[in-house]
């Protein structure tokens, strides 16, 4: 039998780390019956949730009253970026090696793809690439619908996002860089943000052979975050 104390301690943790990801995804906060309403629980449980979150300044409540994301998920970002950017590293190194091109990994942040590590393929003259930090919209080129076809299937979603969940991966030309082909395949891991493993070449070729491998190094990669 399952201790009922620990049961509700499990279910209150859950709660919290939903309502701390339903503010954190709200473009302008969320007030606390927005918050009870999306979790189906009573405002007063609601209202000690967001108190507790913000408490650790993970939230922060507004002279509106509304709460938005706090100072502490800033620091907690970055250690949950650091986990990713290490456990993906070795893929894309093999990655790059192997196709001969330019591959990153990038997740979202609010209404961007945000690339957290990028690795150039070793030796060649030429070679497409961008730096570290570099953002762009979600919804643009193939990280872009990569990292909307890693979150959960949303009304009115573009059919290229669809499209990309049922196949595995996306693949765009010359919606970020013009001349660029880009293939990327979604990376989700519960508990962790939206990410993806993206690959960008001016060559045809390269980007038609590549969305087997990438699909293949996505998985390993979720398995070593699991």
């Amino acid at each position: 039998m399952v201790d009922s104390s620990r049961a509700a301690g499990t279910q209150t943790l859950a709660r919290g780390l939903r309502a701390l990801q339903l503010v954190s995804t709200a473009g302008d906060g969320l007030s606390i019956q927005e918050v009870a309403g999306a979790l189906d629980v009573h405002r007063s449980i609601a209202s000690r949730l967001l108190s507790t979150l913000a408490d650790f300044h993970l939230v922060t409540r507004g002279g509106d009253g509304r709460y938005r994301t706090g100072t502490g998920l800033a620091a907690l970002a970055a250690g949950i970026h650091a986990t990713l950017r290490a456990a993906a590293d070795p893929v894309l190194h093999e990655l790059a090696a192997g196709l001969g091109a330019t591959v990153s990994l990038l997740v979202v942040e609010g209404g961007q793809a945000v690339a957290l590590s990028v690795v150039e393929p070793p030796g060649g003259a030429y070679r497409l690439s961008f730096r570290t930090g570099s953002r762009h919209p979600l919804g643009r080129g193939s990280a872009g619908v990569a990292l909307l076809a890693a979150q959960s299937p949303s009304p009115g979603e573009a059919a290229n996002v669809t499209e990309a969940r049922e196949r595995g991966f996306a693949a765009t030309f010359g919606e970020v860089e013009p001349g660029a082909y880009g293939v990327a395949v979604p990376v989700a891991v519960e508990g962790l943000p939206a990410a993806c493993l993206n690959l960008i070449t001016s060559r045809a070729e390269i980007a038609g052979r590549a969305a087997p491998a990438l699909v293949a190094a996505a998985e390993r990669l979720r398995g070593d975050l699991v």
